[in-house]
C-alpha cells in the first residue's frame, strides 16, 4: 500500500512492544531486576502496592487511546492476543498431575477470567462475556485491594504472576466494552450474570467444603479455597464483627465426609457481592457516558475546526482582516437556520431567516412550541445547528463561536445561579469569564446596583434573594461586559411591576447606545411599547418581520396583528 511513514512505523513498534509484554514469562522482571529487598513489599497499601494498583488504572486508558480509532479487525486481534498470551503463561504454571489433584485446579473467581475473555473473544461467546464483566471485574479489584500473595516481594514471579492475572481479570471487559467489541450491557445482561453467579457460587462452595472433608480424611492438608468461602480472609479484613459470623458452623455428613459450612456468612457473602456487582454496573455506566460526553465534545471540536478553516478559505484577505477586528458591525443575521433534535424527521424550525442591526429593540413573538427558545439557543451557542448560519457582529456562531459569545449577554428564561456565591462575587466571576477589567467591571456594576435598588443585598448570597432579585442578577451578568447583542427570553415572567420598569430602561439604554436588544416575551403591550420591529414565528416558520409603524399603519393593534397571524383559536402546547 505504499511507503509508511515515520510515524506510522514508530505506532507499529510501539503496539509490538506493548503486544509482547503479555506473552512475557512472569519470572521475566524477577530475572532481570531481582526481588527487590523487602522495603518494597506490595502489601497493605504501601507506596508500591499503590503503585501496582495505578497501573491497573492506567494500562486501559493507555491501551484504549492506543486503539479506539483502529478497525475493528485491529482491535479484534489486539484483545485476542492479550487475552491468550495471558492465558497461556498461566496455563505453564501448572503441570499434568494437576488433573490428579483437582483441589489445585483453577476454580478460583479471578482464575475463570483468564480462560473465560479469550473464550468469549474467539467465538463471539455474548452472555458468558457479561458474566466475567460483573463478576471478575469486581473479584479481581478487590483481589488487587486485598492481595494474598503473603510476604513475597515486589518482583518474585509468584507476586508478578499474581498482579499480571488481576490486572487482566480487572480491566479487559471493562476495555472490551469500550472498544465496542460487545455492546453495553442493560439490566437483563446483569440479572443473567447474577444467576450465573449464584450457579458458580454453589458449586465452589461444595467443592470447598467436599475437597475440605476428603483432604482430612486421607490426612493431607492444605485445604482449598476458592474465592475465599472456606476461610476467614476476608472476614478478618472487615474485623471482629465478620469474623464472629464467620464463626457461625453448620455441618452434614455426606458419604462418610462430614462436611462444614459457615451459612449466615457466606449468605451474606453473595447478597453483598450482588450488590456490589449493581454498583459497579453504576460506576461503568457513569465512566461510559463521561467517555461518550468527552468524546462528542472532541468531535464537535474537531466539526469546528473543520468549519473554520472551510469558512475561512472561502473568505479574501479583507474579509479575513474585518474578522478579527471588533469594530465590526453590530447585527445580528439568522440565514436559512434550521434545527432538528436527534433522529427525529421533523424539524423544530425550518428556514429561519432574520437580519436585526444595532440600535434595535427587536420583539420575538410566538406561541408556546413555536420555536422562539430554540432559535434563540442557537444563537447563543447553546445547542448546534442543523442547518444554515448564524452571524453575530461578523462571527459564524458554528466557526467562530468563542468570539461571537464575547458579543452576546444572555438571559435566560430558567436561570441557574451559584447561590452560595454573593451576587457581588458572581457579577465578578461573569466578568473573569468575559475578561472585563476590573475598572469597567466596577463602573457597570455600581451602575446596574443603582438602577436595580440592589445595595442593600448586593453582598449577600444569592441563596437568600427573592425570584425577582435573582432575575435582576442574571441581567446584570449578561450586561457586565456591555455585550452588543443582548438575548433575553421571557425576561419579566414572575417580575413586579416596579421591576419590570428597571428591566425596560436598561433595555432602552443599551438600544440607544447602538447596541442590540433581542427578546421574548407573552407580554404583547410590552412589546408594543418597546419595540421597533417584531417577528412572530408559528409552528417552526417566520411568519413575518415588520415594524411597529407598519402595524400601526395597518389599523390593527400589535394583538390583533399577532392574533390573526397565530389564529386566534388555535391551541398552543409544548415548551418553546
Amino acid at each position: 500500500k505504499g511507503r509508511r511513514s515515520i510515524k506510522e512505523i514508530l505506532f507499529m513498534f510501539l503496539i509490538f512492544g506493548l503486544l509482547l509484554i503479555p506473552s512475557l514469562p512472569v519470572y521475566f522482571i524477577q530475572v532481570t531486576f531481582g526481588t527487590l529487598r523487602e522495603l518494597y513489599l506490595p502489601n497493605d497499601l504501601s507506596f508500591t502496592h499503590r503503585i501496582l494498583l495505578y497501573i491497573a488504572f492506567i494500562v486501559p486508558f493507555v491501551i484504549f487511546k492506543l486503539l479506539h480509532k483502529k478497525d475493528k479487525e485491529v482491535i479484534d486481534f489486539a484483545l485476542i492476543f492479550i487475552s491468550l498470551g495471558v492465558m497461556i503463561g498461566f496455563i505453564d504454571y501448572f503441570d499434568y498431575k494437576i488433573f490428579l489433584e483437582p483441589w489445585n485446579l483453577p476454580f478460583h473467581l479471578c482464575n475463570t477470567a483468564l480462560f473465560i475473555i479469550p473464550l468469549c473473544l474467539v467465538f463471539k461467546m455474548k452472555r458468558l462475556f457479561y458474566f466475567t464483566y460483573f463478576i471478575n471485574v469486581l473479584g479481581a479489584l478487590l483481589a488487587m485491594i486485598m492481595p494474598n500473595y503473603g510476604e513475597d516481594l515486589m518482583f518474585a514471579a509468584s507476586t508478578m504472576r499474581f498482579w499480571y492475572n488481576h490486572w487482566v481479570a480487572f480491566f479487559m471487559p471493562i476495555l472490551i466494552v469500550a472498544l465496542d467489541v460487545f455492546k453495553r450491557p442493560k439490566l437483563r445482561e446483569f440479572i443473567y450474570s447474577m444467576a450465573a453467579f449464584l450457579v458458580y457460587f454453589i458449586l465452589v462452595l461444595f467443592l470447598n467444603v467436599y475437597f475440605t472433608a476428603y483432604l482430612e480424611s486421607i490426612g493431607q492438608g492444605g485445604a482449598p479455597d476458592f474465592f475465599f468461602l472456606n476461610s476467614d480472609f476476608i472476614a478478618d479484613k472487615l474485623g471482629k464483627w465478620a469474623e464472629d459470623i464467620f464463626r457461625m458452623e453448620a455441618s452434614i455428613t455426606v458419604g462418610g465426609f462430614n462436611l462444614v459450612f459457615h451459612p449466615l456468612y457466606q449468605v451474606l457473602f453473595f447478597f453483598v457481592y450482588v450488590l456490589l456487582g449493581l454498583g459497579e454496573w453504576f460506576i461503568y455506566s457513569e465512566f461510559y457516558r463521561i467517555m461518550d460526553d468527552h468524546t462528542r465534545l472532541n468531535e464537535r471540536l474537531q466539526e469546528i475546526k473543520v468549519h473554520e478553516y472551510a469558512y475561512l478559505s472561502r473568505l479574501s484577505p479583507e474579509q479575513k482582516e474585518n474578522m478579527m477586528n471588533r469594530t465590526t458591525e453590530t447585527k445580528l443575521v439568522l440565514t436559512g437556520f434550521s434545527k432538528k433534535y436527534g433522529n427525529n424527521t421533523f424539524y423544530s424550525v425550518k428556514d429561519a431567516n432574520l437580519d436585526v442591526r444595532g440600535g434595535e429593540i427587536f420583539g420575538f413573538l410566538g406561541p408556546n412550541g413555536a420555536g422562539k427558545s430554540t432559535i434563540i439557543k442557537s444563537i447563543v451557542g447553546i445547542q448546534p445547528i442543523t442547518e444554515g448560519s448564524i452571524d453575530v457582529c461578523g462571527y459564524d456562531v458554528q466557526v467562530t463561536p468563542t468570539e461571537a459569545k464575547y458579543n452576546i449577554g444572555y438571559v435566560p428564561d430558567h436561570y441557574a445561579l451559584y447561590e452560595k456565591l454573593t451576587g457581588r462575587e458572581y457579577i465578578n466571576y461573569i466578568a473573569d469569564i468575559f475578561e472585563v477589567s476590573t475598572i469597567e467591571r466596577n463602573e457597570r456594576l455600581e451602575k446596574y446596583v443603582k438602577i436595580f435598588q440592589l445595595e442593600h443585598a448586593i453582598d449577600n448570597k444569592i441563596g437568600s434573594y427573592s425570584h425577582g432579585m435573582k432575575q435582576k442578577i442574571t441581567i446584570m451578568a449578561a450586561l457586565v461586559h456591555n455585550p452588543r447583542v443582548w438575548i433575553l427570553d421571557e425576561p419579566l415572567t414572575g417580575l413586579d411591576p416596579n421591576s419590570i420598569y428597571q428591566v425596560k430602561e436598561c433595555m432602552k439604554i443599551h438600544a440607544s447606545e447602538g447596541n442590540i436588544v433581542f427578546f421574548s416575551s407573552h407580554l404583547i403591550d410590552i412589546v408594543e411599547k418597546l419595540c421597533q420591529r417584531i417577528a412572530i414565528i408559528k409552528k417552526g416558520q417566520i411568519q413575518c418581520v415588520k415594524t411597529l409603524d407598519e402595524i400601526e399603519a395597518s389599523g390593527k393593534t400589535l394583538e390583533q396583528f399577532y392574533l390573526e397571524i397565530i389564529g386566534n383559536n388555535e391551541e398552543n402546547t409544548g415548551g418553546n
